[in-house]
């Protein structure tokens, strides 16, 4: 899935315009997910009360919630305009619910949670180790962690294939900093996952093609998406109209190579990590 680059993270940021334009583009994320969606709640296996780390417009806690009706599933989340999409997309399922919240500080109540997940929201936060060490005084014993994220740039043509009509940063990015490759290194995430008081850390690869067009002009569908969120967004929005114009026509032209039909459909790769309380 593409994801904002750091700069477009504060939780500021997700109250405005950012939050407002993910908001939008819900149905085209979660379609652009798809299969690492199934894999990762699939194997969420039984749970009495579940955790939806960074649940965006709430498409994992939709599925978990639906799947478990005698669970109780909470969704948590910095912006409130994504948390509004979530709720009208919940609305029928009375075993979940949503709060307006930063993971890193959120307070489980009476209810703590043995299964505690997220689709692609761990990323971000500004010191990793202590938000972990706090989800995992948050959990029921036992509990076990599920997430998804990026693997490295270089394995994710998707990421590659954007990179290559636009021009290259005048400052390459940390690899380490908040973001959506921030965990694509399975040893330092093992590290901040161990650190933090986690146990039986273990990492599955996920190898899964990253649909981002369809219908009549699936290329269009495609470059229109890129240009609107991800990391390729800020980037295009940033250059003057005539290389903005000159960028979107050769990303066109680089996304009709991965059309296959009505589709258009980029190789992308993920981890699932897991680990448990011990």
């Amino acid at each position: 899935m593409p994801m904002p680059e750091p700069a477009a993270h504060g939780g500021e940021e997700w109250t405005g315009r950012l939050g407002q334009t993910w908001t939008q583009e819900w149905q085209r994320t979660d379609r652009s997910f798809g299969v690492l969606t199934d894999r990762l709640v699939d194997g969420a296996g039984s749970f009495a009360a579940a955790l939806d780390i960074g649940c965006g417009a709430g498409e994992v806690t939709v599925r978990l919630a639906a799947a478990n009706p005698q669970a109780q599933v909470v969704g948590v989340d910095v912006s409130p305009d994504l948390l509004g999409e979530a709720r009208a997309r919940c609305a029928a399922l009375r075993n979940a619910r949503f709060e307006l919240a930063d993971a890193a500080r959120w307070n489980a109540g009476a209810t703590r949670p043995d299964l505690l997940i997220s689709r692609h929201g761990v990323m971000f936060f500004a010191d990793p180790i202590q938000a972990f060490a706090h989800l995992r005084s948050t959990a029921a014993g036992g509990a076990s962690l599920r997430f998804s994220c990026f693997r490295a740039r270089g394995e994710n043509e998707w990421a590659s294939a954007l990179a290559s009509v636009l021009p290259p940063p005048a400052v390459p990015p940390d690899p380490h900093a908040p973001g959506p490759f921030a965990f694509a290194d399975a040893e330092r995430v093992a590290g901040i996952l161990g650190g933090a008081g986690w146990r039986e850390i273990a990492f599955d690869k996920v190898d899964y093609a990253m649909v981002t067009g369809v219908g009549a002009d699936p290329v269009e569908d495609a470059a229109d998406y890129f240009q609107r969120i991800g990391p390729a967004a800020r980037a295009f929005a940033d250059l003057p109209p005539a290389a903005r114009a000159e960028a979107s026509r050769r990303l066109r032209a680089v996304l009709e190579g991965y059309r296959h039909g009505g589709t258009v459909a980029l190789p992308a790769a993920g981890w699932i990590v897991t680990a448990r309380t011990g």
